[in-house]
């Protein structure tokens, strides 16, 4: 199991996740640190890069929005991200 995530015994997974918000495109950057990579293109004001992330992570992983929420880092880079229905192994292709 990578650092990045944790699945937990409920079947729900929590994502560690360093946001780069203004990029050019949204995408998967890799590993930074401990934590998953993730580029977006929304700007960091008002809540959009939150919501972009979230819609990201719902998309890639083929899931409705609703099973996504954030946990902790409304303001800052570093979030955790709970996911809810994903399998491990859908959650474990998410990074490149």
């Amino acid at each position: 199991m990578a650092d990045w995530y944790r699945i937990a015994a409920d079947g729900g997974a929590t994502l560690t996740v360093h946001v780069q918000p203004g990029a050019k495109k949204t995408e998967c950057a890799g590993l930074h640190g401990e934590a998953l990579k993730i580029r977006l293109a929304a700007p960091p004001i008002d809540g959009k890069a939150n919501e972009a992330l979230l819609r990201f992570v719902a998309d890639r992983l083929d899931l409705p929005r609703s099973a996504v929420t954030l946990k902790s880092g409304q303001t800052s880079r570093h979030k955790v991200v709970e996911v809810r229905g994903a399998t491990p192994a859908q959650i474990a292709a998410f990074a490149p």
